[in-house]
C-alpha cells in the first residue's frame, strides 16, 4: 500500500511518456495532478497513458483518497503551476527548450517550491543556468520507465542547490513511493544511465559481430545477471564471487582478467545492416505481440517482482544504508 500524499499537488510539465507515469503514480499516492503540454494531441495520448497504468497500480494497492479524478488537465501554464507543491518537469532532452522551460516556471512558482527534471543526461548545474529567482530549488530528479512501477529516481543538485534542498527533495519524493539515490556530484548520464549505456554498447557489439542475437543477448541477462542484480546490484554480486573472502579475495583472483580486452567501450556504428539486425530481431521476440500487450505483460511481472524486492529492502538497507 503506497503512503498517503493527499494533501500535495503535482504539476507535470510535459506529457509524454515520463510525464504521464509520474502523474500516475502521483494519483495512486493520493496527490492531486495538474497537468501541462502545449502539444494539442496530448490531452488524449496522457488519458492513454493513464489508462495503461492504472490496472498495475490498482494491483499495487492504492493510498486512501486516490483516484483518477484528481487528474486535472490545462492549457495555461499558469493553472497548471498554481498550488503546487511540487513540479515535475518533462520536456524534450534538448539543452535550449528545457533551460527556456525552466526559467519560465522557475520565474512563476514560490521560491520554495521544489522543480525536479527528468532529464536523463543534462546536468543540473545546465538547467539552472537561465533561472534567476530561486536557482537551486532546480534539480534533476531522473526516474526509470515504467514511472509509475520502478521506484528509483536519482536526485542531482547543481552548483545553487544547498544540502537542505536535497534533503527536502528526497522527503517529498519518498511521499510518491520512489527510493531516491542522491548523485554525489554532477555527471552526465548521472549514474544509472551510465551503466546501462556500457551494457547497450556490449551488447550491439555481440549483434554486430555475429556473436549472439538480439535474442539470445536478453536471455543471457534475464536468466543470468539480471535475476542477481534486481537483488543486489553489481558490488554486492561480485562480493560473493570471492566466497569467505568476499570482494577482497575476488579482485585478488579476477583482477587481471578486468585488463583482457574483453569490453568495447566505444559504440559500433549504426550501419544499416546493424540497424536492420537489431530492429528485426526484436520483432522476432515480439512475435506478433503489440508494444501495449508487452507493456501490460511488464507491468504484471514487475508488480509481482517488486513485492518479492520489497520483502527484502529492510534487509538491504541495513546492508548498504539508506539511498
Amino acid at each position: 500500500m503506497r503512503a498517503d500524499a493527499s494533501e500535495n499537488t503535482l504539476a507535470v510539465i510535459g506529457c509524454g511518456v515520463i510525464g504521464s507515469g509520474w502523474a500516475a503514480r502521483a494519483l495512486a499516492a493520493g496527490m492531486r495532478v495538474q497537468a501541462w503540454d502545449p502539444d494539442p494531441d496530448a490531452v488524449r495520448r496522457f488519458q492513454k497513458n493513464i489508462d495503461t497504468a492504472w490496472p498495475a497500480l490498482v494491483r499495487r494497492g492504492l493510498a486512501g483518497g486516490a483516484s483518477r479524478e484528481a487528474l486535472h488537465f490545462f492549457t495555461d501554464l499558469d493553472r497548471a503551476l498554481q498550488g503546487a507543491d511540487l513540479v515535475q518537469e518533462n520536456a524534450p532532452e534538448r539543452l535550449v527548450i528545457k533551460q527556456t522551460l525552466l526559467a519560465d516556471i522557475d520565474a512563476r512558482v514560490p521560491e520554495q517550491v521544489l522543480i525536479g527534471s527528468s532529464t536523463s543526461g543534462i546536468t543540473a548545474s545546465e538547467l539552472q543556468a537561465q533561472c534567476h529567482r530561486a536557482p537551486g530549488r532546480v534539480i534533476v530528479a531522473h526516474p526509470f520507465n515504467p514511472v509509475y512501477l520502478l521506484p528509483l529516481v536519482e536526485l542531482v543538485g547543481g552548483q545553487h542547490t544547498h544540502r537542505d534542498q536535497m534533503e527536502s527533495a528526497r522527503a517529498q519524493y519518498e511521499r510518491l513511493g520512489m527510493r531516491p539515490l542522491i548523485v554525489r556530484r554532477e555527471i552526465e548520464g548521472h549514474i544509472a544511465d551510465r551503466l546501462m549505456e556500457a551494457l547497450w554498447r556490449e551488447a550491439l557489439h555481440l549483434v554486430n559481430d555475429g556473436v549472439a542475437t538480439t535474442e539470445e543477448v536478453d536471455a543471457a541477462i534475464v536468466y543470468g545477471a539480471g535475476l542477481r542484480w534486481s537483488l543486489m546490484g553489481t558490488f554486492l554480486t561480485f562480493h560473493l564471487a570471492g566466497g569467505e573472502g568476499g570482494m577482497r579475495h575476488m579482485l585478488e583472483q579476477f583482477g587481471p582478467a578486468l585488463k583482457q580486452p574483453w569490453t568495447r567501450l566505444e559504440a559500433p556504428e549504426l550501419t544499416p545492416e546493424l540497424i536492420e539486425r537489431v530492429a528485426s530481431g526484436s520483432e522476432f521476440q515480439a512475435g506478433g505481440r503489440s508494444v501495449a500487450a508487452l507493456e501490460a505483460r511488464r507491468d504484471r511481472f514487475l508488480g509481482e517482482l517488486l513485492e518479492v524486492v520489497e520483502r527484502y529492502w529492510p534487509e538491504q538497507e541495513g546492508l548498504g544504508g539508506r539511498i
